[in-house]
């Protein structure tokens, strides 16, 4: 008897291996805690009328309860151990690490609107609950709240010279966000999209905001542009990793971890690595079926079918396009741990930032 549609998704989903090392909520508990602790006294400096707008941001970020449903943090905590590892301290980063993540979080409020994403983390977005007007704003006032956490760093004693230069990172990093987010947005209607066009989208999109936050925390550390340059390059081929692996795990997983539903990309229509790599080398059967399934509409359109969706994967099960996008996500892995190897710290310092590592995607 053949399987159906739905129980073929479901096996071809529990097949796939996602290993991760490390929990970094776990490991790193003092330093996330810290990262939410700063980030929520920037909220609680603003009150008066628009207290709602705060506490609209307050749920968006998880700190409206002590429990509160709440991201990883990782691109915050990967400045901190940049900057731990040059000077031995986490605190004074801080606000550059809040700062980062107020940054992150508002091209996410933005990006579910833009998506039509009713929910992050198990909660209904900001846009589900109280509209897309007041949604566009919050993202926004995250966007400013952003960059004046950013100003918190002067009280803590870093120049105004330093202060200047990692805002200027930091606007040529949303810059390259919004690039990524155009091209992310307009691989939607293309019906090909190549696997070097997929590497520009991520590489502004993902890799720059991690190449950035590690950056970030190396400005603050020292003067020395080679050091900063070299951490910059060690973030960003971490975070071309990122993604790929985040890649596989959205076609192929049911995740518990981000809400999504099973092989949630491939319901959404998402040109993700998988995808594209299968676009330019499966059978050509393969590839006219797979433009055919994704030329009925992007992710906005109505969700695809089970029996599409089973289709989908079978041909990138087919053309071997998981098992390349693992390769390709731990090859930039592995190129990020050879940097890391290689970065001008202490060697019992880099602990931390090889189990952040090994985080993103485990051997």
């Amino acid at each position: 008897m053949s399987s159906s549609p739905r129980s073929r998704v479901t096996r071809l989903v529990e097949e796939v291996e996602y290993p991760s090392g490390v929990d970094i909520r776990i490991e790193f508990t003092r330093q996330v805690d810290q990262i939410d602790g700063e980030m929520s006294r920037v909220l609680d400096e603003r009150g008066g009328h628009a207290r709602g707008l705060y506490e609209m941001l307050a749920y968006h970020l998880g700190l409206d309860a002590v429990d509160g449903t709440r991201g990883k943090r990782l691109r915050p905590l990967l400045g901190l151990l940049a900057y731990h590892s040059l000077t031995g301290n986490y605190d004074a980063a801080l606000p550059g690490a809040a700062a980062v993540e107020l940054g992150h979080n508002f091209s996410l409020v933005h990006d579910d609107i833009e998506d039509a994403d009713r929910e992050r983390r198990h909660r209904p977005t900001l846009w589900a609950i109280w509209g897309i007007p007041l949604a566009i704003n919050a993202g926004d006032a995250l966007f400013a709240l952003s960059r004046l956490a950013l100003y918190r760093l002067l009280d803590d004693g870093f120049s105004e010279k330093r202060v200047l230069e990692l805002m200027r990172v930091y606007d040529e990093t949303c810059l390259a966000l919004c690039e990524g987010q155009y091209l992310d947005i307009t691989f939607e209607r293309q019906e090909d999209v190549t696997v070097d066009a997929y590497l520009a989208m991520i590489g502004k999109k993902t890799a720059a905001l991690l190449g950035a936050s590690v950056q970030a925390g190396a400005i603050l550390a020292t003067d020395d542009a080679e050091v900063v340059e070299a951490y910059r390059h060690f973030g960003y081929d971490l975070g071309m990793a990122f993604q790929m692996a985040d890649d596989v795990k959205g076609t192929f997983w049911a995740s518990a971890e981000t809400g999504k539903p099973e092989a949630g990309d491939v319901r959404r229509r998402k040109k993700t690595l998988p995808l594209v790599w299968a676009l330019e080398h499966a059978a050509d059967a393969d590839r006219a079926r797979l433009r055919e399934i994704y030329a009925h509409g992007g992710p906005n359109d109505d969700a695809m079918s089970d029996e599409l969706v089973g289709d989908v994967l079978a041909i990138l099960e087919r053309c071997g396009a998981r098992d390349h996008a693992l390769s390709e996500a731990r090859r930039y892995r592995d190129v990020a741990i050879a940097q890391l190897e290689e970065l001008p710290c202490p060697p019992d310092r880099k602990g931390d930032l090889a189990a952040f590592v090994r985080s993103v995607i485990a051997a």
